[in-house]
């Protein structure tokens, strides 16, 4: 799923573009965002897919815009400052890979499935496959089951929430035959919610996943969480602050 090079360091995936919020001038999910993470050397760009009350999919993490409408009450032509999710990928270099992570809404419980975000991007998909690398990531597995029985071979993968317990992220990710878990990083080790000694080594939780068929994602680590992570050989990592973080995850893979 993810090309390893040569140096056998991991992906680097840009969050939402070059990061989390505004980095160096450029907000998240942004055509320009997407640029700027590419000229800084990421090998995926992660980007989300909502849609808004006409259909419309658009490039945008939260259910509501700044000013805290919900995109499912508004039409496209309302929203200001949010980029349909084609633009930015018509923005966005072919040799980049797609990390596109599909944000369900209340309301898609309303629908069919394939009604819902997944359905409405599926145009998208079929268009990006042919020019670029794809991966579809996303924390509702009913879509991911869906898109993988219109696309077979699509690369989907499972994302867990913030400490979510890895000892139940990898089997369900296994046992749902798809093809990456996408784990916050402080599942990986004592955190908030569990702080107790009920997590196995960093490196024995990826050889298991490993073991299982999955590629290993590690999402929004900081600098002191990077070393363990790529020590224990996670399969790519998905970063903010792309400017800082992408060639200290290049010099830390490389041992330095």
């Amino acid at each position: 799923m993810f090309g390893r090079v040569a140096n056998g360091r991991p992906d680097v995936i840009g969050h939402r573009g070059l990061g989390k919020g505004e980095v160096d001038g450029h907000p998240e999910n942004s055509a320009a965002a997407a640029l700027a993470a590419a000229a800084a050397g990421v090998d995926w760009v992660e980007l989300d897919a909502t849609r808004t009350a006409d259909d419309q999919v658009v490039a945008h993490h939260n259910p509501t815009t700044l000013s805290g409408a919900f995109l499912v009450d508004a039409t496209a032509a309302t929203v200001e400052g949010i980029a349909p999710l084609a633009d930015v990928l018509d923005a966005l270099p072919t040799g980049v890979g797609l990390d596109l992570d599909l944000k369900p809404v209340l309301e898609d419980a309303l629908r069919p499935v394939g009604e819902g975000i997944a359905g409405l991007v599926l145009p998208l998909l079929r268009r990006e496959l042919a020019r670029r690398r794809v991966l579809v990531t996303s924390f509702d597995p009913a879509s991911l089951g869906w898109l993988r029985a219109q696309l077979p071979g699509l690369p989907l993968g499972l994302l867990t929430w913030l400490d979510f317990p890895l000892r139940i992220a990898v089997p369900t990710a296994a046992h749902l035959g798809l093809d990456v878990v996408g784990l916050h990083h402080r599942s990986f080790a004592a955190n908030d919610l569990e702080p107790g000694p009920v997590h196995r080594p960093v490196a024995r939780n990826v050889e298991v996943a490993h073991q299982a068929g999955l590629e290993v994602l590690a999402w929004c680590p900081d600098e002191p969480d990077l070393g363990p992570l790529l020590d224990a050989g996670i399969d790519a990592v998905v970063v903010n602050d792309v400017p800082r973080l992408v060639p200290l995850v290049h010099r830390l893979s490389a041992g330095g």
